[in-house]
């Protein structure tokens, strides 16, 4: 070995050191795979310049990756016969560290922690140096592919580094690290135990295209620690089910088999790969606040994260799977993506990719579907709140209680098909219990007239409803919401004149608790319902942003009466003739009681409700 030669570090380099010894990196195991990754790369590279150049004398016959562990020396070394360095190249790119833009660098770092946003690790190549978390010294020895002699580099990560030349080097690059002790409290761990190192590679390193093999010197035969199998690189015809079913399970924890599979390549400016999953049926914690969401995120073949949120949208959270880019912009620990511009094509072509599959799986497959909505439905309906992006896509593949057919859910496009000659509006009814709203009296008068009425009873719709407004251009219209006018054939209008006392006088009775008290066009066998006046917030809406704790002021609601039903009838007839009695004015609360509670509603004092009618009830018998 030649003479050694000594170089200083500036002080922004050891300070970009110490960033990466105790801040850079969260997870110390990430120093094996970047060290995997960097020793992929040259093996990558080696393939591709033997093909170019077929001058170069490099055996490319056995390229793998080698992991050797020695625990009497407490060292590990990460091995490739790779394209190796020259000695211009480790000090371009092994001492990057030490080059002038080091003070830019750790600058911007500073500047990205205070600013919550993060820095690319890959324009600066320093993944090589998070070795020092977990090496008090590291070497590394290289002979470039075509070249007689290597490189020694040598650095306990303090102020100094060294230079030599190897005339024997083996090709390809090693790296040994001299281990720290091991500390598992602060996940610091024994990096020289082949158990650590296993759980390590099949973490982050199983489906790198080479073989990772480990050998220890009392181990006679090397094993292979990954399985190379990236499943979603290779061609979805050649992919059997079972092998789909089994990398499912792999993914997602979930011993069932899953629903649909959705393998898309995607080819142009941006390239990746993604391999998708719906399961069969939804995780306990899918309407959990702060559950993990996300697929797997892979960077040519080498894991970076498990639950990338930024490539899915929440409602699509039940979604599993693996997305692999060489493409994407990741900060200096490759831990957080970037808000950027690949990021957001990428969501956009998976989205898409998502909302699609659906809809051909609603067109060729009801029954399938209606199980996959069962399950998720509730969560999808939330992009027509968040993604308004997509919200024409989502309406297409929504699916409705309807009053059509109470067994069998319907789509948006399917009501408007059935929608009666002249009607203009596509009418719900949004309320907590289904079977409420199916025994709703806002409902006799469409029923009466046979029109349709969609039943909407999951928290999220009453938010959405309002807020898409209308679908194909026909606008949502509530059933308990203004006026309706749908009056069966039969039926004659209420002579309103001979109700006007009856309703000033009950308005001002109940002024407290309603807007006001009028003649009902949507009843024909209930005594009386409330509705929402037009441009209110409807209880629903008042009772989910309250939830969401955004206190909305409670709007009073209209009582609507009606004139053919015998009670009403008769407390006008009694009010005629004895004016503003203290019975009428009971039964006039009980006709608002009796609204609230047929729509579910909560009274304000249930106790003395129940008190006053069984004094009531006592007195007729």
């Amino acid at each position: 070995m030649s003479q050694v030669e000594t170089f200083e570090f500036q002080a922004e380099a050891q300070q970009l050191l110490q960033l990466m010894i105790h801040s850079i990196y969260s997870n110390k195991d990430v120093f094996l795979r970047e060290l995997v990754s960097n020793a992929s790369d040259a093996l990558d590279k080696l393939r591709l310049e033997s093909l170019v150049d077929k001058e170069l004398d490099a055996d490319t016959s056995d390229l793998h990756v080698e992991l050797v562990a020695d625990r009497d020396q407490h060292t590990l070394t990460v091995r490739d016969n790779g394209i190796g360095m020259t000695r211009e190249q480790v000090i371009e790119l092994i001492g990057t560290i030490a080059r002038s833009g080091t003070a830019e660098f750790v600058d911007r770092w500073r500047q990205a922690k205070h600013d919550g946003t993060a820095e690319l690790i890959g324009k600066f190549g320093i993944g090589f140096y998070s070795s020092f978390m977990v090496a008090d010294r590291v070497v590394l020895v290289t002979r470039r592919a075509g070249q007689s002699e290597g490189t020694r580099w040598e650095s306990t990560g303090s102020d100094t580094y060294q230079l030599s030349t190897v005339p024997d080097a083996a090709p390809g690059t090693a790296v040994t690290l001299h281990l720290k002790p091991a500390d598992e409290d602060n996940h610091l761990f024994d990096y020289a135990d082949p158990a650590v190192l296993r759980r390590i590679v099949k973490r982050y390193s199983d489906f790198i295209a080479w073989p990772i093999r480990m050998a220890a010197p009392e181990a006679a035969q090397s094993e292979t620690l990954n399985s190379m199998k990236a499943l979603w690189s290779r061609s979805a015809a050649e992919i059997k089910p079972e092998e789909y079913t089994e990398f499912y399970r792999h993914v997602s924890h979930d011993w069932t088999d899953p629903l649909e599979t959705i393998h898309l390549r995607a080819e142009g400016a941006l390239e990746f790969d993604a391999l998708l999953f719906l399961p069969a049926s939804a995780p306990y914690d899918l309407h959990m606040r702060g559950a993990r969401r996300g697929v797997q995120l892979y960077i040519k073949r080498v894991f970076i994260m498990d639950d990338c949120e930024a490539l899915l949208p929440e409602y699509l959270r039940f979604v599993k799977g693996v997305v692999d880019s060489a493409d994407l912009s990741l900060n200096v620990s490759r831990e957080i993506l970037q808000q950027d511009r690949q990021i957001q094509t990428i969501r956009r072509r998976l989205v898409k990719k998502v909302l699609g599959t659906l809809k051909d799986m609603l067109a060729k497959d009801p029954q399938r579907y209606a199980a996959f909505w069962r399950e998720f439905g509730q969560a999808v309906k939330e992009g027509l709140v968040n993604d308004p992006d997509n919200r024409a896509a989502i309406l297409d593949v929504v699916q409705l209680a309807s009053t059509h057919d109470l067994d069998q859910p319907t789509t948006l496009r399917a009501y408007v098909e059935r929608m009666k000659p002249g009607q203009t509006e596509i009418f719900h009814l949004v309320g907590e219990q289904r079977g409420t709203l199916e025994n709703s009296p806002h409902l006799e008068a469409f029923a009466a007239n046979g029109v349709e009425v969609l039943l909407l009873h999951d928290p999220v719709d009453a938010m959405w409803v309002d807020m898409v407004g209308d679908f194909d251009g026909k606008p949502f219209t509530s059933a308990s919401r203004g006026e309706v006018d749908l009056k069966a054939e039969h039926e004659q209008p209420p002579a309103v004149e001979e109700y006007a006392e009856l309703l000033s006088w009950m308005g001002g009775r109940l002024a407290d608790r309603v807007k006001e008290v009028r003649l009902s066009s949507r009843l024909t066998t209930s005594a009386a319902c409330l509705v929402t006046d037009t441009l209110d917030a409807s209880p629903a809406l008042e009772k989910l942003y309250r939830a969401m704790g955004q206190d909305l002021p409670a709007a009073k609601r209209i009582l609507e009466l009606n004139a053919q039903h015998p009670l009403v009838d008769k407390l006008r007839a009694a009010h005629g003739e004895r004016g503003d009695d203290d019975g009428l004015a009971e039964t006039a609360e009980f006709l608002h009681a009796m609204a609230v509670l047929a729509e579910g509603g909560e009274l304000d004092d249930p106790a003395g409700f129940t008190r006053r009618l069984a004094d009531r009830l006592s007195r007729t018998l």
